[in-house]
């Protein structure tokens, strides 16, 4: 695969470029830094698979983080509940996002834009403009940190992103989620005319998708130990950048798990490691938008290729 070669590729570099680039601890870096933008790529590998596109799911996971810390220090809520909560109002997100989208006809495009905005208002809103701290509940921030292997950093977070990515491929590979969506993907009409409910399965792919987006601000908030109102804009890219890079098209019908997770890798890699050799932020910037350049490009050769 492409990817995976091309991952191999740029760690070959960096670890030539610097010592400290192939250490334990700064592998259990780049994992930690994958996790968030990981689990986004995950929930949205579907949304794109089926031809669509969410653009608001670095700003929802901003929003879900918020309202984690909403549920556990404004309400008061068991720490199991507020996480669970979370989680359920990113799925309302993703319900929202399908609805505009398959009973609405809204474009995803514009659908997702018109979400994002509002998620980022409401993060704002919803918190009063200033970061919201978890005094009341310590284990929170273990989500993300809480170190699982005797000797090592290697967090619960990053053990999470594992088990979130095997749920994710099994459930692409292996039920009838997976099989519609790309049924979906590659053509829409026939598979209407099949007798299958596209708007259903379509809302429902959404939801989902929105599951992972309110995990995902879960660890980003346990993290930080603090949900912080602000941010979240380019995540979205990022995130459609690493499913685009690891071969899911554009255009729908074709895509994997084990690809997006190499391209979220790939993202994290070269982040961490034009970091370590002291590139300025702004070339790394600069790097990380030719990356997207590139993948999408080499997307539409594998389409034109494909006919």
């Amino acid at each position: 695969m492409l990817a995976f070669a091309s991952l191999i590729v740029i760690m070959l570099v960096f670890s030539l470029m610097s010592p400290h680039f192939f250490t334990v601890n700064n592998m259990v870096s780049i994992l930690t830094a994958a996790t968030v933008t990981g689990i986004l790529a995950l929930g949205t590998t579907f949304v794109i698979i089926t031809g669509g596109i969410d653009l608001s799911i670095g700003t929802g996971m901003i929003l879900c983080g918020v309202m984690t810390g909403v549920f556990l220090t404004s309400w008061g809520w068991p720490l199991w509940a507020g996480i669970l909560g979370a989680i359920a109002f990113g799925a309302l997100i993703g319900f929202i996002n399908g609805f505009n989208v398959a009973i609405l006809g809204i474009p995803p495009f514009i659908a997702t834009l018109g979400m994002m905005l509002i998620a980022s208002g409401l993060s704002l809103v919803v918190s009063g403009t200033s970061p919201i701290y978890f005094p009341d509940t310590p284990a929170f921030g273990d989500i993300m940190n809480l170190p699982i292997i005797p000797g090592t950093r290697f967090p619960l977070g990053v053990a999470i992103f594992i088990a979130t990515m095997l749920i994710a491929g099994f459930v692409l590979s292996k039920t009838v989620v997976g099989r519609y969506a790309f049924s979906i993907g590659s053509n829409e009409d026939a598979t209407s005319l099949s007798g299958v409910n596209v708007k259903r399965w379509k809302i429902l792919i959404y939801t989902m998708s929105g599951l992972f987006v309110g995990l995902a601000g879960v660890l980003s908030a346990s993290r930080l130990s603090s949900a912080q109102p602000t941010g979240g804009l380019g995540l979205e890219l990022e995130a459609i950048a690493a499913v685009i890079i690891g071969g899911t098209s554009l255009a729908g019908g074709k895509g994997s798990i084990v690809g997006t997770v190499i391209g979220a890798l790939i993202m994290a890699v070269l982040t961490n490691g034009l970091r370590i050799i002291s590139v300025p932020q702004e070339w790394q910037s600069i790097a990380v938008g030719i990356v997207i350049l590139v993948a999408v490009y080499l997307d539409m050769l594998r389409r034109r290729a494909a006919t």
